[in-house]
């Protein structure tokens, strides 16, 4: 043996109550758990005193944006230090692969606020099983951080068969999207992802998504949408997302599931009914959420979508034009775009958090709203003037969520953890340092909202579950050796809205395949993360 981790509170994913033990780590995997008091104890050629601390099994980040951090900072402390050691990518439909020269040049322009313009990436893949190959040779051979699996993004998808126009797709199109995904799914991928408020993925209609939705079925995936509202009408886009899967026969995952603005203030309970309704009847459903209340996203995001028609130059060319400027400014004061969820947008929720041109960076910290006043300006003057010197790679906090609706969704059976973590920008949202000890410290012993075990299962799991991954997510022998220790007494977020790159406190260790890629507190050397591929195979 090469570890025994002794004396652990073993927390094992399960959900049932925790007991003492020793864990022992062979060959990456964990080879023996002896409970207190079952026989001698283990030994090995290392041993780690673990008393005073829970063990469990690694943290599965079921919703990240680190698809280009993961190949520029070997470090990633971000999401190591929290205990994660598995991240699912490729999320909201918009990503880099698969893709053409023309589409990964769109692509990088469209999420330049969530993952930097790539100009320090070299983009040497244009399939799914290219990217996935490339983050097992990356820094040399070596791999990176954690480990990763990915969501083929449908809007990418319907860039290189449709473009960015704002029409249903023609058959032959449609036959190729159904290819690229069948493709990306036996590369590798565990499932497919939309931003169905995000050009141009948000122009594919329900029955063109229920054909996509079936070819991943057909490959044992899931589906992850970012569904069409998440304010005005977002029970009925919750309902729209689990009628399509059913029709289609495909899982259902629902990414960063919460009731925003105040329409839906005291509406968690609806949506949660309507999950278990469906639930009842046979549906294959869950989701993910942050504990946090604003969301983060691109300032570009907000404006309506007709706007966006033609891809990120177009955008930019309307915001030039007086007359369009003004009809996009009235659909986002007055009609309530659809890029912000079909709610009139409140200015002094806005909060600017990273911009591409440092020129900008005064606006960095304070809402649209209030660097409107400083300047003596009408907000839309401010926000479209940013929008344009920006080239559109502004990324901002919303401060529109409620607290109620972020406690009762986070206990739900189906809940799973998710950072949504946006890495881009002098001041990103906390929850990319901080969403699982955020879970353990705030929600778990704070405010007793779960149970240790339970919220544990929540995080570790429940997602491996989802991803249908046989050897990960539970403390049990022959299972791979991804596990972190934390002490349940002080675990706690550092990372708050004023300073948000700030590591938590409270876990001195974290394993992948049995290396410590965090020891005593310290981020190690230790690259041990490698793309996790579903298994791609077609059901007969």
């Amino acid at each position: 043996m090469d570890l025994v981790i002794r004396d652990a509170r073993v927390v094992d994913g399960t959900g049932t109550p925790s007991y003492r033990a020793d864990v022992a780590l062979t060959d990456g995997r964990i080879s023996e758990i002896r409970r207190e008091g079952d026989g001698p104890r283990l030994t090995a050629a290392r041993t780690l005193d673990a008393d005073g601390l829970a063990l469990s099994p690694g943290f599965i980040d079921m919703h990240a944006h680190s698809d280009l951090a993961l190949l520029r900072d070997p470090d990633h402390s971000a999401k190591a230090a929290q205990g994660v050691t598995l991240e699912v990518l490729g999320q909201d439909g918009l990503s880099y692969a698969p893709a053409d020269d023309r589409t990964l040049a769109e692509v990088r322009r469209s999420i330049a606020g969530w993952n930097g313009d790539g100009g320090d990436i070299d983009f040497d893949w244009r399939t799914v099983g290219g990217y996935l190959d490339r983050l097992d040779r990356n820094f040399g051979g070596q791999g990176i951080a954690v480990n990763a699996a990915y969501l083929i993004p449908q809007g990418t998808v319907r860039m290189l068969a449709v473009g960015w126009d704002d029409r249903p797709a023609t058959g032959a199109e449609l036959d190729r999207m159904k290819e690229l995904v069948a493709q990306g799914m036996t590369e590798g991928a565990v499932g497919m992802s939309s931003g169905l408020t995000y050009t141009p993925g948000m122009y594919a209609k329900d029955a063109e998504l229920t054909e996509l939705c079936r070819v991943v079925a057909a490959h044992d995936g899931y589906y992850c949408p970012h569904h069409r509202s998440y304010g005005a009408g977002a029970l009925q886009a919750y309902e729209e997302m689990v009628r399509l899967t059913r029709d289609a026969g495909c899982a259902l995952h629902l990414a960063h599931a919460t009731m925003n603005f105040g329409v839906n203030k005291g509406k968690a309970p609806e949506l949660l009914n309507l999950l278990d309704e469906a639930l009842a009847a046979g549906a294959d459903i869950s989701l993910d959420t942050y504990p946090y209340t604003p969301g983060c996203t691109t300032l570009v995001a907000m404006l309506p979508s007709w706007s966006s028609e033609g891809g990120p130059e177009s955008i930019l060319t309307r915001l030039a034009d007086e007359g369009t400027a003004e009809r996009i400014r009235h659909h986002v004061e007055v009609v309530g775009s659809d890029g912000c969820h079909g709610v009139p947008i409140e200015w002094d929720s806005i909060e600017i958090s990273g911009v591409n041109n440092p020129d900008l960076s005064g606006y960095v910290g304070r809402t649209v709203a209030e660097s409107a006043r400083l300047r003596g300006e009408e907000p839309w003057v401010t926000a479209r003037r940013v929008l344009v010197e920006d080239r559109l790679g502004t990324t901002i906090l919303q401060h529109v969520g409620h607290e109620e609706n972020v406690r009762r969704i986070m206990g739900h059976r189906v809940h799973t953890g998710g950072s949504d973590g946006i890495l881009q920008g002098d001041k990103p949202h906390p929850r990319a340092y901080g969403t699982f000890p955020q879970y353990l410290g705030r929600y778990v012993r704070e405010l007793g909202i779960l149970s240790l075990e339970e919220c544990v299962a929540h995080l570790t799991s429940r997602p491996a579950a989802r991803l249908r991954l046989p050897d990960r997510g539970l403390v049990r022998e022959g299972y791979r050796a991804d596990l972190v220790l934390f002490d349940p007494a002080t675990v706690a977020a550092g990372s708050t809205f004023e300073e948000p790159r700030v590591l938590p406190v409270g876990i001195p260790h974290v394993l992948i395949d049995g290396r410590f890629v965090v020891e005593d507190g310290k981020r190690t050397s230790a690259l041990a993360g490698r793309a996790v591929r579903g298994t791609g195979r077609a059901r007969a």
